[in-house]
């Protein structure tokens, strides 16, 4: 694994630069010449006017009257947001940009480079001045919203301060936000950015020595220049000893459970090592929930999408990593803010389906779980609720936390359910969802539906095979519906004729077109509701995948990346699983690794390829540097990928090393999680596994896919008891504490 990550400047836009965090303030460092500039953002500074309140016109029967209707402008009637064309109100929520401040060395400086310790989150920059190397350090707490920049001693540094405003003034007026007043007392410089509706937003800074303090805080706008006073005195009488022991000690409880890895691809052990860093400063238990950009909110323009909660893959793929990283306390925020959301996704199920049972997620919302509006296929798509359902029964299955399935996970999972089940129609004994879309495919077009998405269907199915386990465990009686759900739902939509049959998006649709969405293909990942190697879907799966080959990579995005390299390990095609990785790290990532949305450069996707800068870009974009839109779900989905290819689970069953390359010359992970308690060590040479190593968190019954049948495997536990086992799966059995080590059989 990598400790140290480098950058070179200039580094000339803030999604290039280095990134600092703790989950609810981010630093971005950039910067040319002799100019050091540091973007500050909070993940939580939202201007919460706008949006789509869920009523009663958002019911399902008049929404499925429009589709059936083709009744284009009853649809866009039904989900248009509460400001819609209201003077001086934004049509949704979004997190509004803070700005920045400018370190101005000393004329004729050059920056040269930046460095990372991510195994203590310090970071240093250089520069030289007269032949001779200075250095600045930069210290970001992760219990508190400070930093501190620590200047060369013999240097004079001014500070130059560049609110938003200096980009967004003429918006912020027609969305009625007024300038930032600033602060120039002796206790405190800086500004402060007052809202309509919002808290206020300060940041302040001062000088003490070689050491400027800084610090961001939320509240009344009268009272948050002496609150930021005071915090600057805290941090100056900690000092930098304070925020170092700190940190260090922050930083050594996060590294210290993750698993190590040792692989041959430098490309995907820097994704692997930078991107847990980064998940870190990004899912921060005690900071805010993680969106689509964190805290890393670009001060030139407003975040795209708001820098919102995405649930139709996004905000999943930004907590991948907590599971087979050890991480489980990262998830914990993201749960606590949906629970709080409960009696709004529940009238947003009553208004839909006329349930008081249920609860409804919408693809897109704001931290209090307002609806975006107009698109109206995302708000109807109930799979995001499912993901998330599934996601909180993974978290069982990882911690056993029996008491957060109990008095949490299972009335979710089941009101989720409870929705389905008023959407499912039974047609001839069989079940049929007949409206349903799958994400993004086709827009928000009024052909953009059809009766049973295959995605939706993956969904459900998962949602069924989970509740009925969850019920086992808590001693519930299951739902008779669940069990016929699971008897008389299909699998998929097939498409075409039998015998050529393939995995369609709905009933009677195709794959028509490159799609950077895979999700007709989720019941081989994420949902994991079909065995593609099974003798039922093989053929049909391998017709699949040729299709979604054939079609090509031409509008894919970055996200949908590594969320390929999954489904490749899942077909244990290794090579196919790192390259697509090393495509992303080349075509979706800047030359600061900043994690893009469309492409960096045209000739592999069309996505964003030819989209025009704003004026607002070409200000601080020079001649000839791309448009970006940085999110991290890519990122965070190319470390699950990466541990997808040494270790997961398909239908029941663990593997190890299941998608790695067959030409590396090795390979291991040390105490990597998986489902039902276990930590697995493994070990590979030249194309063999060389060792297993089991541990029991827990009492567990684990099966696991051999890693040498035809060989034989031998199996020595720590009780002692010791067995030969060729069977293609192996049934394990442990008390909590002990272990079992597997190796190939010598003959």
């Amino acid at each position: 694994m990598i400790d140290i990550v480098n950058w070179s400047f200039p580094l000339l836009r803030p999604h290039t630069g280095m990134m600092f965090g703790n989950g609810t303030t981010g630093l971005l460092v950039w910067g040319e010449g002799s100019c050091l500039k540091i973007t500050v953002g909070r993940a939580d500074f939202w201007d919460h006017r706008g949006g789509m309140s869920w009523t009663a016109k958002q019911s399902y029967p008049a929404i499925r009257k429009c589709l059936e209707n083709n009744d284009a402008e009853g649809i866009k009637a039904i989900f248009a947001t509460d400001t819609e064309q209201v003077p001086g109100q934004p049509a949704r929520p979004s997190v509004i940009p803070v700005g920045r401040l400018e370190f101005m060395l000393p004329a004729g400086a050059i920056l040269q480079q930046g460095t990372l310790n991510l195994q203590t989150g310090t970071g240093t920059v250089s520069y030289l001045i007269n032949g001779v190397e200075q250095q600045i350090t930069i210290l970001m707490s992760m219990n508190r919203q400070e930093f501190c920049v620590m200047l060369p001693c013999d240097e004079q540094v001014d500070i130059r301060e560049v609110p938003s405003e200096h980009y967004l003034a003429e918006h912020f007026r027609t969305i009625s936000i007024n300038p930032p007043v600033k602060l120039e007392s002796g206790k405190v410089r800086g500004w402060i950015q007052t809202l309509p509706a919002d808290p206020a937003l300060c940041i302040g800074y001062r000088r003490n020595g070689n050491a400027v303090w800084a610090v961001t805080a939320r509240g009344n706008a009268p009272a948050l220049e002496k609150d930021a006073a005071a915090l600057l005195d805290t941090a100056v009488a900690g000092g930098v000893e304070g925020i170092e022991q700190d940190n260090r000690l922050w930083w050594k409880n996060y590294w210290t459970d993750i698993p190590r890895i040792d692989i041959p691809n430098e490309k995907l052990d820097f994704i692997y090592s930078y991107g847990l860093y980064k998940f870190a400063c990004f899912t921060n238990p005690s900071g805010i929930t993680a969106t689509l950009q964190g805290p890393w909110i670009e001060e030139h323009r407003m975040p795209p999408w708001s820098s919102d909660y995405h649930f139709n893959i996004n905000v999943q793929m930004c907590y991948w990593p907590a599971y087979k990283a050890n991480r489980l306390g990262h998830l914990l925020p993201l749960f606590e803010l949906i629970f709080s959301w409960r009696e709004q996704l529940r009238r947003n199920a009553k208004f839909f389906v006329g349930i008081d049972d249920g609860y409804i997620l919408p693809h897109a919302v704001d931290d209090h779980s307002t609806c975006m509006g107009s698109f109206w296929t995302g708000t109807i798509d109930h799979a995001c609720s499912a993901w998330v359902a599934q996601m909180m029964y993974q978290y069982y299955q990882y911690s056993g936390d029996t008491a957060f399935l109990r008095d949490k996970a299972f009335d979710f999972m089941k009101g989720t359910m409870r929705v389905y089940e008023q959407l499912l129609e039974k047609q001839d004994g069989r079940y049929v969802l007949p409206v349903s879309v799958s994400p993004e495919y086709r827009g928000a077009a009024m052909n953009a539906w059809g009766a049973n998405a295959s995605f939706q269907l993956a969904a459900i199915r998962r949602l069924c095979e989970d509740l009925i386990s969850a019920a086992e465990i808590l001693g519930e009686t299951p739902s008779p519906a669940w069990t016929d759900i699971l008897e008389n739902l299909p699998a998929a939509s097939l498409y075409g004729k039998p015998g050529e049959e393939r995995i369609g998006l709905w009933d009677g649709t195709d794959l028509e077109e490159s799609h950077r969405h895979h999700s007709h293909l989720g019941a081989i990942c994420p949902f994991d509701t079909v065995n593609p190697h099974s003798g039922e879907w093989r053929d049909i799966v391998n017709r699949s995948i040729g299709h979604w080959i054939r079609q090509g990579m031409g509008l894919w995005s970055g996200w949908c990346m590594p969320w390929a390299s999954m489904l490749h390990s899942r077909l244990n095609n290794g090579r196919m699983s790192e390259l697509i990785l090393e495509i992303w790290s080349k075509v979706f990532t800047n030359e600061g690794y900043g994690t893009l949305h469309d492409v960096n450069f045209p000739g592999f996707s069309l996505m964003g390829a030819s989209q025009p800068c704003s004026a607002n870009e070409r200000k601080l974009i020079a001649p000839g540097q791309p448009y970006e839109i940085m999110q991290m779900d890519a990122g965070m989905g190319a470390v699950t990928a990466v541990q997808d290819m040494l270790l997961h689970s398909r239908r029941g069953i663990v593997y190890v090393f299941p998608g790695v390359p067959p030409n590396w010359p090795h390979a291991g992970f040390t105490d990597m999680p998986c489902e039902g308690g276990a930590l697995i060590s493994a070990t590979l040479f030249r194309g063999c596994t060389t060792e297993v190593v089991i541990k029991a968190a827990r009492t567990l019954k684990l099966r696991l896919g051999n890693p040498s049948p035809s060989q034989g495997v031998k199996l020595t536990c720590s009780s002692g008891a010791e067995r030969i086992c060729q069977d293609q799966v192996i049934d394990i059995e442990l008390s909590a504490g002990d272990n079992c080590v597997i190796t190939p059989v010598v003959r």
